[in-house]
């Protein structure tokens, strides 16, 4: 038993002493006082056990989030990285980005550019499930998009957490640090969390079994397969 739950329980066995005292008292002096008495005492009981029943409530909520917010957590961490990277990107689009997904061999450590107010923030993705993002990491992505920055930032995501010595490194540049915790956060905002293994439907092309990527045209948000223009199989999102 924890110590907090220890002192209510003491201080309620207190408490049920004393009344215990003063219905006695009453009963040995005045049987009028003593049955106002006992009604106060029941409503006094009754309104004890409904805060604690309200206090037991709030912990089993407390608990059932927590528990949930891993689930979702662990749920993600299974995702191939290209299906992260896709997530990450339809997240932020719900959040009012124009987004666009480049992860891949060749993204010189972008995975997905996100435009809002046309300010351009350029997105990294770690999917970790029990490795910390290092320095040299969140250092390789700086370098990655220092030169393509104007007013916007560096958004460097893990599914994990970040070093000290990453998180020292990137307090006075233009990068934020998403971990684990934060990136939960933004799913809520985003209300996606309902929607974690959506992306288990839309991953290879039906055609020739290519990766859909989320892409954009003037028509607006799609996907695309990654053999185009060989296969030219789109997807209305």
């Amino acid at each position: 038993m924890r110590k907090k739950d220890k002192k209510i329980d003491e201080a309620i066995k207190g408490f049920a002493g004393l009344l215990f005292i003063i219905l006695l008292s009453f009963w040995l002096t005045d049987k009028t006082k003593f049955y106002i008495s006992t009604a106060i005492i029941f409503l006094v009981i009754i309104i004890i056990i409904l805060v604690l029943l309200k206090i037991k409530k709030n912990k089993f909520n407390e608990i059932y989030s927590w528990h949930s917010d891993k689930n979702i957590l662990k749920k993600i961490q299974n995702m191939n990285p290209n299906k992260f990277e896709y997530y990450i990107a339809d997240m932020y689009s719900r959040l009012g980005y124009k987004t666009k997904q480049v992860g891949g061999s060749y993204d010189g450590g972008i995975d997905v550019i996100a435009e809002k107010d046309n300010i351009k923030h350029y997105i990294q993705c770690k999917k970790y499930i029990t490795s910390k993002v290092g320095v040299r990491e969140v250092r390789d992505f700086y370098g990655a998009m220092a030169g393509k920055l104007s007013n916007g930032k560096g958004i460097f995501i893990t599914t994990n957490i970040f070093t000290t010595e990453a998180e020292n490194f990137a307090e006075d540049k233009p990068i934020e640090l998403i971990d684990g915790d934060s990136l939960l956060k933004l799913i809520k905002l985003a209300k996606k969390e309902d929607e974690v293994i959506e992306t288990e439907k839309i991953d290879k092309c039906p055609n020739c079994g290519g990766e859909l990527k989320n892409k954009s045209g003037k028509y607006g948000k799609f996907l695309g397969c990654s053999n185009y223009p060989k296969c030219k199989y789109t997807k209305n999102i």
